[in-house]
């Protein structure tokens, strides 16, 4: 692995740049999927935005959790909009956010359907006009944060304790997992020793688990009544039961609009509406309920707005993200660790975590509506 450096400053980073203009501007690299690569369809982009209703349709996921628990839901949840719309469907599961991207802006387009993280809606709308159809929920949620975790005996309990640290981010486009907490860094001056992209929320976690990294970036929404954590953490408790007790919050990001179920530009009204229903009644019967929390902790899909993202525009443009060169320089080569460093820091690994300082657990409170940093 490619030891990373500390977060580039947005402004000085020509060659993430340049990279990423360059995959968006004139070519559409094959990326490799979960499965076969889908023949592209022939004839031009009109033959393509009125699709057969015998063509598959193509839907993807990103990244976000571990492949193989994506891909058991994603075949559930494929199976019964096949039965319920008579429409054949095939899943792809690219090894990035922006592989997502990239798929529904090709021409002619490989993904007709992407489940997209928010940031990754809001590039997809803005750089290739795709169309928003569904809001996802959680928990009686629409919008979550980022979190800041550090094990309990790291002895960092604030966020200027992350400086000279080493971050695990998720994914390069993950609002939570990276956009939102590394402009965070930025705005305060933090720089960390090293960076890297884990490549999905649960990896992050267990980076900062088995000590891999210092600090991690994921998602945050807020605990049941009655406590049960229902953060990134809980992804890996099944493994580390002790998960909510090592890895404590240190600070939160802004609160952020929930993912999306996007179409791509010119999918067929009457086939989206067809497609979209069937999901929503999916999502009422028990097994579609069980298929959609498994997936992304998903519990709502609610019909909404492209307006609703207006909020994460308007933070882009304050942090000083919205022009195009420097969203792309948010796009950084980072590797996830190697297997083979993943068993070592595991083997490291302290077995069990000092008990939180008091200061430490006030932190890991639920957050005031006060901004974190400020």
């Amino acid at each position: 692995m490619r030891p990373s450096s500390a977060l580039p400053r947005l402004l000085f980073m020509p060659l993430a740049v340049a990279l990423l203009l360059a995959a968006f501007g004139c070519s559409q690299p094959e990326e490799e999927s979960s499965a076969s690569p889908t023949p592209a369809p022939s004839g031009d982009a009109s033959t393509a935005s009125s699709q057969a209703d015998d063509e598959p349709v193509r839907m993807y996921f990103v990244p976000s959790m571990e492949h193989g628990k994506v891909m058991t839901s994603a075949e559930a949840i494929v199976e019964a909009l096949e039965e319920r719309t008579g429409y054949t469907f095939e899943v792809e599961i690219p090894t990035s956010y922006i592989a997502v991207v990239e798929a529904m802006g090709a021409e002619p387009a490989r993904a007709d359907i992407a489940w997209l993280s928010t940031f990754a809606y809001v590039l997809a709308k803005d750089k290739y006009d795709a169309e928003i159809a569904l809001q996802v929920g959680r928990y009686g949620q629409l919008e979550y944060r980022g979190m800041f975790v550090a094990r309990a005996d790291s002895g960092i309990e604030e966020l200027a304790g992350i400086d000279g640290r080493t971050v695990a981010y998720v994914d390069p486009a993950s609002t939570s997992g990276h956009i939102y907490p590394s402009a965070m860094l930025e705005q305060e001056g933090i720089e960390p020793s090293e960076t890297f992209m884990a490549g999905g929320h649960p990896q992050t976690m267990m980076a900062v688990y088995t000590g891999r990294a210092d600090v991690g970036c994921a998602y945050w929404s807020p605990p049941t009544d009655d406590g049960e954590i229902m953060d990134a953490r809980k992804d890996i408790m099944d493994q580390h039961p002790d998960a909510g007790e090592v890895l404590q919050i240190v600070a939160y990001t802004d609160w952020i609009p929930n993912d999306t179920v996007t179409f791509r530009p010119g999918f067929p009204d009457e086939k989206r509406e067809k497609i979209v229903q069937a999901l929503l009644e999916y999502m009422e019967t028990p097994e579609g309920a069980r298929a959609l929390e498994e997936l992304y902790n998903i519990t709502e899909l609610v019909p909404v707005e492209d307006e609703t993202y207006d909020s994460v525009r308007e933070k882009l443009k304050a942090l000083g993200m919205a022009d195009e060169e420097t969203l792309a320089a948010l796009i950084d080569d980072d590797e996830a660790p190697s297997e083979d460093e993943e068993e070592e820091a595991a083997e490291d690994a302290p077995a069990t975590a000092e008990p939180a300082t008091e200061e430490a657990t006030e932190t890991a409170a639920e957050p005031s509506e006060e901004e974190p940093g400020e």
